[in-house]
């Protein structure tokens, strides 16, 4: 959406490539953030120096402790929030998945896929071949007419993912994005993401564990504030 963007600035050398000759999507520098505490003069420290580089075509997993500041980074990263120092880099479009669906409970899956398509500037046909192949490939189109409140929790972070996929994004940022689904979906959801690495994208997804290390090119993580290959 578009007041997540504020924060993110684009690369200003298209070309930039890493070793390997592939393009760099996204890159994050030196990302410090700290949380004054509540009646207190002292800050919480939560990020002291992250930083992270990925490129089209991989899968990137941030894995680290429940607290460690993972959904902190993300939320930087997306512009939801400032960082103190630091600098985020993003070549490209990128959607977003936060760890906490955000729907309207009012409306149906079809009218959140309609108003997010609207924010993306998509044209109608492109929201419904799109929002189409999106029901099939995540299995929940039976649940396109109702409304978010009479979702369960496993079809919420479907929708929630769906969201984020809508417009085909140059990079997938994915916060703990399988939480909630059952072994079908998160098979489902490994076969999409396969997919969209082999079309190009970049996808990185954090969770505070990793269960399938083959399924990544690489694995970050991030202890005491700081980033670790």
């Amino acid at each position: 959406m578009s007041q997540l963007v504020n924060n993110i600035n684009d690369f200003s050398d298209e070309s930039k490539e890493e070793a390997t000759g592939r393009k760099i999507v996204l890159e994050v520098n030196h990302i410090v953030k700290s949380y004054r505490r509540r009646f207190s003069r002292k800050k919480n420290v939560v990020l002291i120096d992250a930083n992270l580089t990925i490129s089209a075509g991989e899968i990137v997993g941030l894995v680290g402790e429940n607290g460690s500041g993972k959904s902190t980074l993300m939320k930087i990263i997306v512009g939801a929030i400032g960082a103190d120092k630091g600098s985020v880099g993003i070549n490209g479009s990128f959607g977003y998945c936060p760890q906490e669906p955000l729907l309207y409970e009012r409306l149906t899956c079809d009218e959140h896929f309609e108003l997010f398509g609207d924010a993306y500037s998509l044209d109608h046909s492109t929201i419904e071949r799109n929002r189409n192949e999106l029901y099939e490939v995540l299995d929940f189109i039976n649940y396109r007419e109702n409304r978010v409140e009479e979702l369960s929790g496993g079809t919420k972070a479907k929708l929630n993912l769906g969201l984020a996929l809508l417009h085909k994004p140059d990079v997938l940022l994915l916060d703990e994005p399988y939480a909630g689904f059952d072994w079908d979906t998160y098979l489902r959801f490994w076969e999409l993401t396969g997919k969209q690495r082999a079309e190009g994208r970049a996808i990185l997804i954090i969770s505070h564990f990793v269960a399938d290390e083959e399924r990544f090119d690489r694995i970050i993580k991030l202890h005491e504030g700081k980033t670790l290959s």
